[in-house]
């Protein structure tokens, strides 16, 4: 299958190392693309919850070919989210073509570009991050039963449903939070004189023109690689939301490349990467709440 030519892919919240990441569906689409730039938009790898017993095959595949997009001479951007903070001490480090930061400022289509996680509106990150680290823990276990769920809805061919979804849907609170969040970025971008604004963290998929009395501005989300499985994408001076559809991957093969015939060595070693700096969030966690 040919590959797209795409300026600019932004993706989010992909939370590599838990159970509710679609990493293999990641993968196809990153196969699927070439890049001119690829923005990582913080909750990539999930440090919170990593666990030496889980990392499957295809969520270092994951990391392979993000890999491999660097060793093309691709600038990748990884911007820390609030699942990965602890590479937030390691800002601003810059290794070839690829920039760990925690937010970016791109001239795009004649006006700035202001891509940031969003974590820092959230007041449980701020002032609770043992409840949000909770939360974290809930929503992935919730993510792990509707799965179990959708595979009986499918042997019993009715549709899938999503409980998060649902829910978000349900609390008039949790849409509250969603529309804060959306005009809190678009207010600030507005105020900097930004002509977009692209965030994550909130896991909903969003292209929209937010106007205050001050001005307006493109307001844009990721979403995530849990539930919508969705990215961002930027070329020839427009946006859209892209949307994996499995029946797109029907037919493609599963093509082979140095990062993915690596030998077990090499695997290891950036697994022990990760480990080491999961070990920090580990130790420091309040007692009675497990991580993994």
């Amino acid at each position: 299958m040919p590959k797209r030519e795409v300026d600019l892919v932004v993706i989010s919240d992909v939370h590599l190392g838990t159970y509710g990441c679609h990493a293999k569906e990641l993968l196809q689409y990153l196969k699927s693309i070439r890049p001119k730039k690829l923005i990582l938009n913080g909750d990539i790898i999930d440090i919170w919850q990593f666990s030496k017993s889980y990392w499957p095959e295809s969520h270092m595949k994951v990391v392979r070919r993000i890999m491999k997009f660097i060793s093309d001479g691709v600038p990748v951007y990884y911007l820390t989210g609030n699942h990965d903070e602890m590479l937030r001490k390691f800002s601003d480090l810059e290794i070839g073509s690829f920039q760990l930061t925690n937010k970016l400022v791109l001239e795009l289509d004649g006006g700035k570009a202001w891509f940031f996680h969003g974590d820092v509106f959230d007041v449980t990150m701020q002032h609770s991050k043992w409840l949000a680290k909770l939360g974290a823990i809930g929503y992935d276990s919730l993510i792990l039963l509707n799965s179990l769920v959708n595979w009986l809805l499918a042997l019993l061919k009715r549709e899938k449903m999503s409980f998060s979804k649902k829910i978000k849907a349900r609390f008039k609170d949790a849409v509250k939070f969603i529309n804060d969040f959306e005009h809190t970025a678009a207010e600030l971008a507005i105020d900097q004189g930004y002509r977009f604004v692209v965030c994550g963290h909130i896991h909903q998929p969003e292209l929209r023109e937010i106007a205050t009395e001050k001005g307006n501005v493109l307001y844009l989300n990721s979403g995530d690689w849990v539930e919508n499985l969705t990215a961002l994408e930027f070329h020839k001076g427009e946006w859209k939301i892209y949307r994996y559809q499995p029946e797109q991957f029907a037919e493609a093969s599963e093509d082979t490349d140095l990062f993915d015939s690596e030998d077990l060595k090499s695997k290891m070693d950036v697994k022990s990467l990760l480990q080491h700096f999961c070990n920090p969030v580990l130790t420091q966690q309040k007692p009675g709440i497990p991580l993994s």
